[in-house]
C-alpha cells in the first residue's frame, strides 16, 4: 500500500461481504466526524477552508447533516447502538433547528442548498420516528417541523430538486404535522414529465442526463415507493417498473472490477454511484437476481474504499480518484462528498433480507449496449474490467468543466477522463478523447453543444461547431478495445487541430512506443494507450498534461495528434487504443481504408462500412 493510500486503512481492509461488515465501514467513516464533532458546536460540523457557492454556515450543516443517509437506515434497524454517534445526531439536529441556538441553521431563501440537506435529515425522520421524532418535546418538535416546512414557502429548481420537498413532505405527514399536499402532488406530477424511456428520466434538463438519474432520480422514488405504497399503491408500481427497466441498462456502466463510468457531474459523491442498488433492495425490487445486485453494490464499496480517497485524518476528500479541487463543483464544500453515504440504506435491511442472503454471483455483461435516452454505446472488453462509454448529444449549460463531464468522445473506467486547468497550449487543456481546435494562437475549443447526433447499433455521429464559420460531423465506431474517429471539417478559417486519445498515469521505466511519426503508444501500468493517423499527415507526440488534470491520476501522459489545417475541407481518420492489457494489443488494430464519401473498417473477421454525409 503508497504512502498516500494508508488513511483510513480499517475501511480500506474491510472485506465488505455482510450487513455487519457495512456497518463497521459506516462507524470506521464516521469516526472522524464524531470527533470533531464533540470539539465543535452541535449541528455544525467544520471539516475545511475550501468555499462553495453558499456560505459557511451552510457549509457546516451540510457536514452534519449528509451523514444521516447511513445512521438512519442503521438505527432503523438496530436503534439500541451506538448510542454516543445517536446522542451527537439528535442533539445537533436540536440545536440546528432552534431558532434562539447559536447552531440554529436559519430561514431559508429561494433556491436554498439547505433544501437539498432536509432530504437526509426528512428521511431518517421516516426510518426513525421513534427515536429522531417521538423522543422529542413539544417545542422540539414545532420548531424542527417549521424549519423542513421552510422548502414550501420558496421556490427551488425544477429538477431532482422536487423530490427533496417531496421527502419532506412524507416526512411531516408520518409525524403527524403540517405539510403541503398541493406541493406533494404537483411536484410528483412534474417529475413524472422528466421521464423518458426504458426507465430513463432526465434531470430538468433534457440534455443532461448522468449519475442523477441512477442517484437521485430512482433513489428517492424507490423511497417513495417502499414508505407510500400503502397509500399510493398506483405511484409506487410504476416507480418499481421503471427502476426494473433502468437497472438493465445502467448495470452496464459497471466493470467487473467494481469500478463504474466516470461521466458527468458530482463525482465526487464516489460511491453514491452503487446507491440505485442500495434502492433497490430498500424497496424489495429485484430487477437482477440478489446476487447480481448485491455484487454490484459491495463491489463498488470495495473498489472504492482501496482509493487514495482520504485526507489524513481520515475524512473523506473533494475529488474522485484522489484528492482533487480542479475538477470539483461550484457547489462542493468539505462535507459534500458524504452525499455518497446513500449507499449505506442497505443498513435499513435485517439480516433475514434476501439481499443480504442472497451469494455474491458475477454480472452478466453486454459485449455492448446501445443507450439511445443517455446517448451512448457502451462497451465492455472480453473480461468486463475494460469499460467505455462512446457518447454525443449530452450538454450541460452551467456547471464547472461541464464539455469535459459531457462531451468528450468516450468515457473510460481505467483511464478516467480529464478537465482542463486553462485552454491555452495543449498541456493546460488536458485534451483527452476529444478533437480540440484553435485559431494558431494556443487557445484552444472542444465540442460544447452538437447541431444534431444519432446513435446507431454500431456508431455514433455528431455535428457541432465550434465557431459559427466551422461545421464538424464527427463519427465514432466503437470496436473494444480500440475506436476509430473520422471528422469531416468544413472551415472557413485556418485551424490547428489536437486529437487527443486516452491519457495515462504517468508510469516510472515506461517508454512510448511508435512505427513512425503518425502513430504512438505509451504503456503504462493500468495499461496500453495509442493513437494512429490513418492517412498520415499529422504528427504525433506524447503531450504532458498539467497536473491534478485527469480524474483518476495526479499526473499522466497524453498521445496526441497535431496539425494545421487551410480553409477548406477536411477528413481527418485516426484509430485509438485504450485497453486495461499490455502492448500485444497494438498488433491487432483494425484496419482503416478511405474511399469517397465512405470509410470502410475490418476488425476481428468483422466489417464495416461507414458513408460520410
Amino acid at each position: 500500500m503508497d504512502r498516500l493510500n494508508q488513511y483510513n486503512v480499517k475501511v480500506k481492509k474491510n472485506p465488505l461481504k455482510t450487513r455487519e461488515d457495512l456497518e463497521r465501514a459506516l462507524y470506521d467513516l464516521y469516526g472522524p466526524l464524531f470527533k470533531i464533532g464533540n470539539e465543535q458546536k452541535a449541528g455544525l460540523l467544520n471539516l475545511g477552508t475550501n468555499g462553495s457557492v453558499y456560505g459557511q454556515k451552510t457549509r457546516e450543516l451540510e457536514a452534519f447533516l449528509r451523514p444521516f443517509w447511513g445512521w438512519g437506515p442503521l438505527f432503523s434497524v438496530t436503534p439500541n447502538k451506538y448510542p454516543a454517534i445517536k446522542q451527537q445526531l439528535v442533539k445537533g439536529m436540536i440545536e440546528g433547528t432552534t431558532p434562539t441556538s447559536d447552531s440554529y441553521w436559519g430561514i431559508t431563501g429561494e433556491y436554498d442548498q439547505r433544501f437539498v440537506e432536509m432530504a437526509a435529515l426528512s428521511c431518517t425522520l421516516i426510518h426513525c420516528k421513534v427515536d429522531f421524532w417521538d423522543s422529542l418535546s413539544t417545542v422540539q418538535k414545532e420548531n424542527l417541523a417549521n424549519w423542513l416546512y421552510q422548502i414550501n414557502e420558496h421556490t427551488i429548481p425544477n429538477n431532482n430538486w422536487l423530490f427533496f420537498r417531496v421527502l419532506v413532505n412524507i416526512a411531516l405527514k408520518k409525524c403527524g404535522r403540517i405539510y403541503s399536499l398541493e406541493k406533494l402532488e404537483a411536484d410528483l406530477q412534474q417529475l413524472d414529465q422528466y421521464y423518458l424511456e426504458n426507465g430513463w428520466y432526465f434531470d430538468g434538463y433534457k440534455n443532461q442526463i448522468d449519475y442523477y438519474i441512477p442517484f437521485a432520480m430512482h433513489y428517492y422514488g424507490l423511497i417513495y415507493a417502499k414508505v407510500m405504497e400503502d397509500e399510493d399503491q398506483e405511484r409506487a408500481a410504476i416507480y418499481k417498473e421503471r427502476a426494473i427497466q433502468f437497472a438493465q441498462d445502467f448495470k452496464e456502466w459497471f466493470s467487473s472490477d467494481g469500478s463504474a463510468i466516470p461521466f458527468g457531474r458530482s463525482l465526487t459523491y464516489r460511491f453514491a454511484q452503487s446507491s440505485f442498488w442500495a434502492a433497490l433492495a430498500f424497496a424489495d425490487v429485484e430487477a437482477l437476481p440478489w446476487g447480481q445486485i448485491k455484487k454490484l453494490v459491495l463491489n463498488n464499496l470495495r473498489y472504492w474504499f482501496k482509493q487514495s480517497i482520504f485526507s489524513p485524518e481520515g475524512l473523506l476528500t473533494i475529488g474522485y480518484g484522489y484528492q482533487n479541487l480542479n475538477m470539483a463543483e461550484g457547489y462542493n464544500a468539505p462535507g459534500s462528498p458524504y452525499w455518497a453515504l446513500k449507499t449505506f440504506l442497505l443498513l435499513a435491511l435485517p439480516e433475514n433480507h434476501p439481499f443480504w442472503q442472497a451469494e455474491e454471483e458475477p454480472v452478466k455483461f453486454l459485449e455492448k449496449s446501445v443507450q439511445k435516452s443517455p446517448r451512448m454505446i457502451i462497451r465492455h472488453d472480453s473480461e468486463g474490467k475494460e469499460v467505455q462509454a462512446f457518447t454525443s448529444g449530452q450538454h450541460s449549460h452551467e456547471h464547472a468543466h461541464a464539455d469535459a463531464k459531457y462531451e468528450k468522445l468516450v468515457y473510460s473506467t481505467t483511464f478516467g477522463f480529464s478537465v482542463p486547468k486553462g485552454n491555452v497550449l495543449l498541456k493546460q487543456g488536458a485534451f483527452d478523447n476529444c478533437l480540440a481546435l484553435s485559431e494558431c494562437d494556443n487557445r484552444y475549443r472542444s465540442r460544447s453543444g452538437c447541431e444534431s447526433y444519432e446513435i446507431h447499433d454500431d456508431y455514433i455521429v455528431s455535428t457541432w461547431k465550434p465557431w459559427k464559420d466551422v461545421i464538424i460531423d464527427t463519427y465514432l465506431i466503437p470496436l473494444t478495445p480500440w475506436h476509430v474517429r473520422i471528422h469531416r471539417i468544413h472551415t472557413n478559417r485556418e485551424l490547428e487541430t489536437a486529437e487527443g486519445g486516452f491519457s495515462a498515469p504517468v508510469t516510472e521505466g515506461a517508454a512510448y512506443v511508435t512505427k513512425d511519426e503518425h502513430s504512438l503508444f505509451y504503456p503504462s501500468e493500468v495499461g496500453t494507450t495509442g493513437i494512429i493517423d490513418i492517412d498520415g499527415k499529422r504528427k504525433a507526440d506524447l503531450i504532458i498534461p498539467e497536473p491534478n488534470t485527469n480524474l483518476l491520476y495526479s499526473k499522466t501522459v497524453l498521445p496526441t495528434l497535431t496539425s494545421r489545417l487551410a480553409p477548406g475541407k477536411h477528413l481527418l481518420v485516426s484509430s485509438i487504443l485504450g485497453t486495461d492489457r499490455g502492448v500485444e494489443e497494438i498488433s491487432f488494430q483494425p484496419i482503416v481504408s478511405l474511399a469517397q464519401e465512405c470509410v470502410m473498417i475490418q476488425y476481428r473477421n468483422r466489417k464495416y462500412e461507414i458513408k460520410i454525409k
